[in-house]
């Protein structure tokens, strides 16, 4: 079948007063690792109120719910439609749903290999899912909310936010998106092991949020650890991602961040300001769920103009859910 918007894919999610679901880990090559992911099959008829209580009940970072395309997304060419919940709301886009969600509609044969595209809140989003199925599912997306540098108050704001202090970083800091917006803090590689998440939002910070297109409520730490554009090899960074607003005190991998991270590593003179840079995040380490997320970033005249992440997915348990009343 050519999308997840079909009959079968009703039915694959229904039984008598349950749905259908399965939970998969992504960004990793092993079971429980990566970051764990439900995908809740047959949920079209649900309000987003019920679609929210299942999000609380699986209480994971995200849970992914495959809902019947709409005329628009038909004649837009996507191929499968996505609503995307973490235990706080939904949001627009969020990478690591983006990856599983694909991967576990192709295992259930929903879904073809290939090129294809998903629609989701913030537009339509690249896949691309190679014939093997222990390979890098990847996700192409165009920047939304452009790079810009954190003024010194913004970044004193901002650090604490992440258990650390001005003190602690060591170049430019930014807000940037693909679809969701993260602040960007670089930090030296012992202060990635010290940051600790805390319980102000960063909607409660003195942020310039004007002219962003996307929601803004979660920091990545990252340090950068190996090559840059000097060599040419790949950028090697260590990160942690805190999303208190979305009740996600520290995400273990986060496909979005990582695509917005190419466009400040591009904005910071990390990566190159013209051709394609490939980076690889290491994260979630400190929570026991360590993950590989490998990056692309393609840049023209110092800004970046498309944002690639690519990681491996392992299914973990599949099972029923009964509908919330």
């Amino acid at each position: 079948m050519s999308n997840a918007g079909s009959p079968s894919h009703r039915a694959a999610g229904t039984e008598t007063g349950q749905l259908r679901y399965d939970v998969v880990d992504v960004f990793t090559d092993r079971a429980f690792a990566g970051n764990p992911l439900a995908v809740v099959y047959g949920a079209d008829g649900c309000s987003t109120e019920q679609l929210q209580a299942l999000a609380v009940e699986f209480q994971l970072s995200e849970t992914a719910f495959p809902v019947e395309l709409t005329d628009a997304d038909v004649d837009a060419g996507a191929d499968y439609r996505v609503r995307i919940f973490t235990p706080g709301g939904e949001i627009p886009f969020a990478g690591h749903p983006t990856l599983g969600t694909a991967w576990a509609l192709r295992r259930r044969g929903l879904l073809r290999s290939g090129d294809r595209v998903q629609s989701c809140g913030a537009g339509l989003i690249g896949v691309r899912l190679p014939d093997d199925v222990t390979a890098a599912v990847e996700l192409t997306a165009a920047p939304r909310d452009e790079a810009r540098e954190l003024s010194a108050d913004e970044v004193a704001a901002v650090a604490p936010i992440a258990g650390l202090t001005v003190a602690d970083a060591t170049g430019p800091a930014h807000v940037a998106g693909c679809g969701l917006s993260w602040l960007y803090l670089r930090v030296a590689a012992d202060a990635v092991s010290r940051s600790r998440p805390a319980s102000t939002k960063v909607s409660e910070l003195e942020i310039d949020r004007t002219a962003l297109r996307d929601p803004l409520d979660g920091v990545c730490v990252y340090a950068v650890e190996g090559a840059h554009r000097a060599t040419g090899a790949p950028v090697s960074v260590r990160a942690r991602v805190y999303v208190p607003g979305f009740g996600i005190p520290e995400d273990p991998a986060t496909g979005s961040a990582a695509a917005g991270l190419g466009m400040a590593l591009v904005a910071g003179a990390v990566a190159q300001p013209d051709g394609e840079t490939a980076y690889r995040i290491s994260q979630g380490v400190e929570m026991g769920r360590p993950s590989v997320l490998l990056g692309r970033v393609e840049a023209a005249g110092g800004r970046a103009v498309r944002c690639h992440v690519a990681g491996q997915v392992v299914a973990t348990a599949s099972g029923a859910i009964a509908v919330p009343t």
